[in-house]
């Protein structure tokens, strides 16, 4: 591609110059014109290939919105100047007449090219076989919500390279999070100043694609919900949430937007373990039940080891006993190798066991007949 830019280049320097060696040999014999002319349009074709050397990266959305209003203004411009040529005729002189409608013309071209680069992302204009739609990179964008940046693990996501489409935070996001990081409670602030730090960490990192949306939409009038706002700006922009949030996730899925939760993703990453299974973990403290021992896996699952507060500070090797699916995370309860699995407390019925014993009486069996000679002896034998 390099390669065929600079044969591009140089030819374009090279009929150029041809055309300004024409273009001064027809403007006479004077030679300082001729070298003038020749030294004009040499310089300002080269001009013109400096500047797009130095703007290797052009974006299509800003050339087409440049080329459009371009011609969009000389349009409305040769119509206006049709519909006003009468008055001119009548209230103008012939001489005022060219300049007049010249700076018309560049008026208009000025608003039509400046209205299309400002509302290139919201505006979609479309031709046969093209259209001039949204900024977009990638399939669908990414609206983050002021809970996932405050979070801040999207920005460890982000940098795995698994995200290719463009990261958008609305205005109402920065402006939340900019009233929580200015807030009196030091809690708050803190969270605030944090999910500023995340969004500088995203812009700064290389690859990722972080864009302020500032548009103002109409259906915006008369909602300040942060939340309803994020719905209707993924269905403007036909994108996804990101939130941690479960009412969010809720309210954007009954409205048919799509939400990624980090939280649903970082438990879908976490590792499968079935029962039977071995596993090390190092146990750290004590658990709730006697005996039990707490220790943790790398993605921070936890692990209840039965006997195990005799080895806390040991790394353990443990046979998975159950494992356990809660709000709060996924919970995996093993025991040693080569351990006995536990068996049942007895339950209790009417104050008796069910070998239907009372209550801390050992079993008959367990206890040995009293034998004849062990008896005391009554009174007069």
């Amino acid at each position: 591609m390099q390669i065929l830019l600079v044969a591009i280049r140089a030819l374009f320097i090279l009929v150029v110059g041809g055309l300004a060696a024409r273009m001064a040999r027809l403007a006479g014999p004077q030679s300082v014109n001729n070298v003038m002319i020749f030294a004009g349009v040499m310089a300002a074709a080269c001009a013109l290939v400096v500047a797009d050397f130095l703007t290797p990266r052009k974006k299509i959305q800003t050339i087409s919105a440049i080329y459009f209003g371009l011609i969009v203004g000389l349009i409305l411009s040769n119509l206006t100047q049709s519909a006003i040529e009468p008055t001119l005729n009548l209230y103008l002189q012939e001489g005022v007449r060219p300049p007049f409608s010249g700076v018309m013309a560049i008026f208009i071209i000025y608003l039509c090219i400046s209205t299309l680069l400002q509302t290139k992302d919201d505006f979609r204009f479309i031709i046969p076989y093209m259209e001039f739609s949204k900024e977009v990179k990638g399939s669908r964008p990414l609206i983050l919500d002021t809970s996932v940046v405050i979070d801040g693990r999207i920005a460890d996501v982000a940098e795995t390279k698994i995200i290719d489409q463009p990261l958008v935070v609305p205005r109402f996001v920065l402006q939340e999070l900019q009233g929580i990081a200015d807030s009196s409670d030091k809690l708050r602030r803190n969270r605030g100043r944090r999910g500023l730090d995340i969004l500088n960490k995203l812009q700064r990192s290389p690859g990722i694609e972080v864009r302020i949306h500032d548009g103002e939409l109409p259906e915006f009038a008369g909602i300040r919900e942060v939340d309803q706002r994020l719905v209707i700006l993924a269905k403007h922009l036909g994108g996804k949430v990101v939130t941690n949030d479960f009412n969010l996730n809720k309210i954007a899925k009954l409205q048919g937007v799509d939400v990624i939760n980090l939280n649903d993703l970082a438990n879908a990453m976490k590792p499968i373990v079935l029962p039977g299974e071995g596993l090390e973990v190092k146990l750290i403290k004590r658990g709730e039940e006697p005996g039990q021992g707490i220790g943790y896996l790398d993605d921070g699952t936890m692990v209840v080891a039965e006997q195990g507060s005799n080895h806390l500070g040991d790394r353990v090797h443990l046979t998975v006993t159950s494992v356990l699916q809660t709000s709060a995370g996924r919970m995996i309860f093993g025991r040693f190798d080569g351990m006995p699995p536990p068996t049942p407390a007895p339950t209790r019925t009417n104050n008796t066991t069910i070998d239907g014993q009372a209550p801390g009486l050992a079993p008959m069996r367990d206890r040995e007949p009293r034998r004849p000679s062990d008896e005391p002896q009554r009174k007069g034998d």
